[in-house]
């Protein structure tokens, strides 16, 4: 069965990570993603290295490997956009896809006349997806976005990393870009969406999707936590503010994590630990008691904890139906036997590097299982293809866009 998105065509013209982020994510759900990049460069991200996807004999590509985080599935083309025969083929290839993403900051495109405005006239189904810093409107509308910048001012390093007064105590970013990453999330929601409501009307739409904006929405009970005492949430390191125990312990090799999100929960650790009496102390009787106990209920379980491996406690707390977990690195993750039967690690034949490992789709369909039918592409390497397949360019007239610089 072809995957749900199978009858779609996207026009990607976004780069680095939020927009391809989404664009990679139709891609897994089987649409036809055409990428553009600029002639001789492409994506910015494609030069994000070192590491570089290695070649069959083990020598450096020009790709670097985050490039390929984001970019499965997608054709390749080259186009100049600040030339007027570049932006005609756009226009031409808008009229042939469903959707379109780009993340060029507010108004550039229009200076090309590709902006929303202008390709609803072509393609009036057209979905539309800008993926900014700050969106279409408000103050900031022009000013760029990153992630780093949009982590702190959207207020996850406030809450991320250990307290002020602690060995390390700073704001500090998330180990991976999770405003880009979110943002490209949220988009993918927001394109679905936009196309099951163009199935009901025949009308395509403008989304307009904020970096700030995403960021915002992922600190989720942290803003909820706010509202409800007006105090901003402070750092608390890999304590949850809301539940305990919840939160690593060392023991007497390393550090698990245990989770004990119901009262339940709560006394099987006790018992499984030898701390009954801990179950049943009105300091720590309910979630409630132990957030206000929580310095002394962890004094009390990390004496127990450190008397046993991490591999003793996660083999006792998995016996007890405690949820729990080591501390793994990522050469570590794919070493699970979870991770394994569940085939994250996908190899795509590639053109330059032969087997090259990915990611697989967390998406998982029992109808429309996702295909990998593409590894991420090289610089322009469906250019040809796409203009004489899906534009109808003779071959004399592709080689003079190229001699003009064009593609």
């Amino acid at each position: 069965m072809p995957g749900p998105l199978a009858h779609i065509r996207v026009l990607d013209l976004s780069r680095v990570l939020a927009g391809p982020w989404a664009g990679q994510n139709l891609a897994d759900l089987g649409a036809e993603v055409i990428k553009i990049e600029r002639p001789g460069v492409g994506d910015d991200s494609r030069g994000y290295g070192p590491p570089w996807v290695k070649d069959r004999e083990g020598r450096d590509t020009r790709d670097s490997a985050y490039f390929t985080c984001a970019n499965r599935g997608k054709k390749s083309v080259t186009l100049n956009l600040a030339s007027g025969k570049g932006q005609a083929l756009v226009r031409e290839l808008a009229a042939k896809c469903d959707v379109l993403l780009e993340n060029y900051k507010f108004g550039d495109l229009a200076r090309y006349g590709l902006d929303y405005g202008e390709l609803k006239k072509v393609n009036p189904g057209l979905i539309y997806c800008s993926i900014t810093g700050f969106g279409q409107s408000g103050p900031w509308r022009e000013r760029p976005g990153f992630d780093f910048m949009i982590q702190g001012m959207g207020g996850m390093m406030s809450v991320t990393g250990q307290p002020d007064g602690e060995p390390g105590g700073a704001p500090m970013r998330a180990g991976v870009p999770v405003a880009d990453i979110i943002s490209g999330m949220y988009a993918s929601i927001a394109v679905c969406a936009a196309l099951a409501h163009r199935a009901e009307t025949g009308k395509g739409q403008h989304l307009d999707l904020a970096l700030l904006d995403s960021q915002i929405a992922l600190l989720a009970y942290q803003n909820t936590n706010f509202f409800a005492t007006g105090q901003a949430p402070r750092r608390i390191g890999n304590l949850h503010p809301n539940i305990v125990p919840y939160q690593p312990f060392r023991t007497a090799d390393g550090e698990v994590i245990v989770a004990c999100g119901t009262d339940n929960l709560y006394r099987r650790l006790c018992e499984a630990a030898g701390c009954g009496a801990l179950a049943s102390d009105p300091r720590f009787a309910s979630n409630g008691k132990r957030v206000e106990n929580r310095a002394e209920l962890t004094r009390l379980l990390q004496e127990a904890f450190a008397k046993r491996s991490t591999r003793e406690w996660v083999d006792l707390l998995e016996a007890a139906g405690v949820p729990n977990g080591p501390i793994n690195n990522v050469a570590q993750v794919y070493e699970e036997p979870q991770v394994k039967a569940r085939a994250l690690r996908v190899e795509l034949e590639h053109a330059a590097a032969g087997k090259l490992p990915t990611v697989a789709s967390p998406m998982r369909f029992s109808a429309t299982p996702l295909e990998y039918r593409l590894p991420p592409p090289l610089l322009g390497e469906h250019t040809e293809g796409v203009l004489s397949d899906l534009l109808g360019k003779s071959p004399e007239e592709i080689a003079t866009l190229r001699a003009e610089g064009v593609v």
